[in-house]
């Protein structure tokens, strides 16, 4: 099986959504896998042929503002345009958002889900992951095991489904870690480190914008 899997993060460098497709390449061995970085940095790369040639496309990307990133649907726009008459790829994707909950991916999902009716291809599967965020400071904990509880389970399902060929009910999971510990961890080791980066105290990020004057 031939697959083809679209990291959709506009970093180039590590990215939450580069560490997700670390974790499902080796559910995936015996199979063809061909990997595309679409990101702003290198530009759109990716070799459309390549992916209409595909028995599946797995997109693996982060929300930007609930649905998806710029360049990656421009890359849905191009792909709409190719011939997919040779091979009608089967649709899955991973959508990692830095809210606490997962459905929060939801909007992002149905998007894909009318790109697929679109270009009359087989809808699959989808995983919304909340606290995309977080991924990269728990690498160490095994799959299945701890915070990585869930996103273990999930990954193992969606990988059964693709090596299957069939579709599945769409997963929205948090990390397996309480959401007050998640909050508090979040403001130390991030949002107060990065204000402080940029010049900024901790209140500052507690300040509402006012509207009334625009």
């Amino acid at each position: 099986m031939k697959i083809s899997i679209i990291n959709g993060s506009p970093k180039s460098g590590k990215s939450t959504s580069a560490l997700l497709i670390d974790y499902l390449i080796p559910m995936l061995l015996g199979n063809e896998i061909h990997i595309h970085h679409l990101n702003m940095e290198t530009g759109d790369h990716c070799q459309l042929s390549a992916m209409t040639d595909s028995d599946v496309l797995l997109f693996v990307f982060p929300l930007y503002v609930d649905a998806l990133p710029s360049h990656l649907l421009r890359l849905l726009m191009a792909l709409e345009k190719q011939n997919f008459q040779k091979k009608k790829p089967i649709v899955y994707c991973i959508v990692n958002n830095g809210f606490y909950e997962g459905k929060q991916n939801d909007l992002a999902i149905e998007q894909i889900k009318i790109w697929c009716h679109r270009t009359h291809l087989t809808w699959g599967q989808a995983i919304g992951i909340g606290a995309g965020e977080m991924l990269p400071y728990i690498a160490s904990v095994p799959l299945g095991h701890g915070p990585n509880k869930n996103l273990g389970h999930a990954l193992t399902l969606l990988t059964q489904n693709i090596k299957a060929g069939k579709g599945g009910e769409d997963l929205f999971i948090s990390p397996h870690y309480p959401k007050w510990l998640w909050k508090m961890n979040a403001s130390m080791f991030f949002w107060y480190p990065r204000a402080k980066a940029n010049g900024l105290k901790r209140k500052a990020l507690y300040q509402q914008a006012d509207y009334t004057t625009l």
